[in-house]
């Protein structure tokens, strides 16, 4: 049985944080960005965590009120994805504070949702501090070590819930994630398209910013594609959030970046959006060396929901239901006064 920080307190991986001793105030600092897979601090959203018994924990966090990447919607909303990756992160940190998995291992993303109130995202004078409520719905185990967890999210502000959320995920050893990744492709040098240095058909240019819900080229992950509702992702290694640190094939968060710029291109007519929920499933690694084909539908019968798939030699590497909300009103034209 996994000893887990979750149902013993003592070691070093159920050390309280700053000021929890009660000699002091209580300070506040980000968790270490080792425990949330990210190179750069400033890529950190949790603040800390409070192990307790019986599959569930308290996580804090904080959005900043201004990102390089997840930038505000129409300077009134936190970005909705921050709630992907503050979930995202979640997860991370339990694997290695909670349940001890060594920093080395690597994680296979399988699943991850959300679903966010749009009146809970709006922006306040200060970053908006977060309280996750983490219930671990199935804990995975060999040999008295973690190789997967399932586990669910409820996000509160100011004591009121505003998105909901959870993922599921496996970890493996360093030595059997090689062998998995023993055919890999090495990713393009940052700077490049994804594919382009592989001789394939990767895009040559992205799609225009402003159909995609982006201000910056550079922020685009779909290129043009060969018939409406399609296009190729863009995966460049250069970029300082979505790439924090090397990896040897496409991050989930790409993808999911992907499926919320379809939407937008999907209704270009729309206006502002957010993407209020995801319900996202990996099947397979993206890789580099190779197009990747994004695809987004409408959902019959369900406004503001669409169905967005990524195909890479003809198999399903992504498929995701979205859904979205047009900004109120009110928001834009604050914004824009």
């Amino acid at each position: 049985m996994i000893q887990s920080a979750l149902d013993h307190t003592e070691g070093p991986a159920a050390a309280p944080g700053p000021g929890h001793d009660g000699t002091g105030p209580r300070l506040t600092t980000t968790v270490p960005r080792e425990y949330v897979h990210r190179a750069s601090v400033a890529e950190v959203f949790l603040t800390d965590w409070t192990p307790l018994r019986d599959g569930r924990c308290s996580v804090l966090a904080e959005w900043p009120r201004s990102h390089a990447f997840f930038t505000p919607i129409e300077r009134a909303f936190h970005d909705p994805l921050l709630v992907a990756e503050t979930v995202r992160q979640a997860g991370a940190l339990l694997a290695h504070a909670a349940f001890g998995v060594p920093l080395d291992h690597k994680f296979l993303m399988w699943e991850l949702r959300y679903s966010a109130r749009p009146e809970g995202l709006r922006m306040g004078p200060a970053p908006a501090s977060l309280e996750l409520a983490i219930t671990c719905t199935e804990i995975g185990e060999r040999a008295g070590r973690l190789t997967g967890l399932r586990y669910e999210a409820e996000i509160r502000r100011d004591g009121e819930t505003v998105a909901t959320g959870g993922a599921h995920y496996t970890c493996v050893p360093p030595k059997i994630y090689a062998r998995l990744r023993a055919r890999r492709q090495a990713p393009p040098d940052a700077g490049t398209d994804a594919g382009t240095d592989a001789g394939t058909d990767a895009p040559a240019g992205p799609v225009s910013p402003g159909r995609v819900g982006r201000t910056s080229g550079f922020d685009v992950v779909l290129g043009p594609g060969d018939a409406p509702g399609r296009w190729q992702l863009r995966a460049d290694p250069a970029h300082p959030v979505l790439f924090d640190h090397p990896v040897d094939h496409i991050p989930g968060m790409v993808l999911l970046e992907a499926a919320r710029q379809a939407a937008h291109a999907l209704d270009p007519g729309a206006g502002p959006l957010l993407v209020t929920g995801v319900e996202s499933a990996y099947h397979r690694y993206a890789e580099f060396d190779r197009p990747c084909r994004i695809e987004a539908r409408d959902v019959p019968g369900a406004d503001g929901t669409l169905r967005v798939t990524a195909h890479q030699d003809g198999e399903p590497v992504f498929t995701g239901t979205v859904t979205t909300r047009p900004v109120p009103r009110d928001a834009v034209r604050d914004s824009a006064g």
